[in-house]
């Protein structure tokens, strides 16, 4: 999570269901992410810290970013029925933005992959984290 531009929690872990595929997956993890989100609105707001924009949640699986944003009910997704009620509410109420970003520019990869050198720089460099002084 960022507030502005500066990251202030992350977190990674162990799916706690079997999925049926990456979107569904994707899609499990907005929802909770949509979750962490309204928290840590209502924390701000009792801090009376106003929120300027909805909050956007970047999402790396064009399945996931699609299903959120298509009212649509699939059948071969009925069994994500109450993450898709919770999550897509708060979509279709622009409550939370859903927004595509790709792999390369995935921040969180940081936290939980193993990344070529020259990505783990640049990714350091976005999150303005200061590189380890030299010998």
């Amino acid at each position: 999570m960022f507030f502005g531009q500066m990251p202030i929690s992350w977190k990674s872990g162990k799916q706690r269901a079997v999925a049926r595929s990456f979107t569904e997956v994707e899609y499990k993890v907005l929802a909770n992410g949509t979750a962490e989100v309204i928290w840590l609105q209502c924390l701000l707001t009792n801090l009376q810290i106003a929120s300027v924009s909805a909050p956007i949640i970047w999402c790396d699986n064009l399945g996931a970013t699609y299903l959120s944003a298509n009212p649509v009910f699939h059948a071969s997704t009925k069994h994500v029925e109450v993450d898709y009620h919770f999550f897509r509410d708060r979509v279709a109420k622009k409550e939370i933005q859903i927004c595509f970003i790709s792999s390369q520019d995935q921040l969180a990869d940081f936290f939980t992959k193993p990344l070529p050198t020259a990505w783990f720089t640049a990714f350091r460099f976005k999150l303005q984290v200061d590189p380890p002084p030299s010998a």
